[in-house]
């Protein structure tokens, strides 16, 4: 009996020096690990629980199996058209493969180094090969929208629609054809074509900040500057064209209101020319020889003051100046 105590107390002092010495480990939700054995992997578990291993000879190295983030370094990489913008992005990750990762890394520092170089490279590749337009803008919703000035809303809506076709064809941006969102798509694409060697499988890359260079927004603020001179040209090739039409109306109705004046001028004045060659014809026609003197009369007033000499007055025109009966 007493050798049978000692026993059992020596099998309890051994399982407790065991369990003392760690042959077990726990992985909790979230993490996964990598088993190795003098430097070599013997086992991996992306599962959480409680797992075995040998103690003082099994090496425990923990990953996290959540998604990840990464912020790159801001970069000045040159558009398609040589021109330099200022790029900083964010990207997300995990480890898929954790014995690849360990064989290709071992740490997560050394891992976010070659992720940052790899991201760096993929995202200055894409840009060099893409216009500027296509890199900050991800629609042409800028020149579908027809902005409607409200200085111009009290016009008319044919003046409206010319003034407003001249403003959107003076600030009409370039064209985009694939935009920000395919482009970022188009650098995790390239960047994951290098990471499936190291067990990581990249989700995204996403700009976080796109700026323009300092020479480069000289050139944006020059642009701007050229696009309002080219709105303010259109509203004065506007109002050159109102005044020209205004001035054209108002010439013609000049015209007109002359015209139709004279008309009826000419015809107040036949009328009453009408009317006092009727009063004379009838005046006269009473006594036709007191008409041809008093025609004299006036023909002697006219005449006569314009002569310097008269040599005869036998004539039958001084008939009624010379005669003594005056007839």
């Amino acid at each position: 009996m007493k050798k049978f105590t000692i026993g059992l107390i020596i099998v309890i002092a051994v399982f407790i020096v065991f369990l003392m010495m760690g042959p077990f480990y726990i992985i909790n939700e979230g993490n996964q690990v990598v088993v190795t054995r003098f430097g070599e992997i013997v086992e991996t578990h992306t599962e959480a629980g409680l797992y075995f291993k040998i103690p003082f000879i099994d090496i425990v190295t923990t990953y996290p199996k959540l998604i990840l983030s990464i912020d790159g370094d801001s970069q000045r990489i040159p558009t398609k058209e040589n021109q330099f913008i200022i790029v900083d992005t964010t990207s997300r990750w995990k480890i898929s493969d954790p014995a690849l990762f360990y064989q290709s890394f071992k740490t997560l520092e050394a891992a976010y180094t070659r992720l940052s170089d790899v991201i760096d490279s993929a995202t200055r590749t894409i840009i060099t090969q893409n216009r500027l337009s296509e890199i900050v803008r991800s629609s042409n919703l800028i020149n579908e929208e027809e902005s409607i000035d409200p200085s111009i809303e009290s016009l008319s809506d044919e003046a409206t629609d010319q003034i407003s076709s001249l403003i959107n064809v003076a600030t009409k941006s370039e064209s985009v054809h694939k935009g920000r969102r395919h482009l970022t798509n188009e650098m995790a694409i390239e960047a994951q074509k290098m990471l499936p060697q190291y067990g990581i499988e990249l989700i995204d890359i996403l700009p976080r900040q796109i700026k323009y260079s300092d020479e480069m927004t000289e050139s944006v603020y020059n642009r701007m500057i050229k696009e309002r001179n080219k709105v303010a040209q259109a509203y004065r090739s506007f109002g050159e064209g109102q005044k020209a039409d205004q001035l054209g109306k108002l010439e013609k109705d000049k015209k007109r209101i002359e015209s139709e004046a004279f008309r009826t001028a000419q015809e107040i004045k036949g009328k009453a020319d009408a009317e006092a060659s009727k009063i004379y014809a009838d005046a006269f026609s009473v006594d036709p020889e007191f008409y041809t003197f008093w025609k004299s009369l006036e023909s002697y007033q006219e005449t006569i003051p314009l002569f310097d000499a008269s040599f005869s007055t036998s004539m039958d025109y001084f008939k009624y100046l010379y005669n003594a009966r005056g007839r």
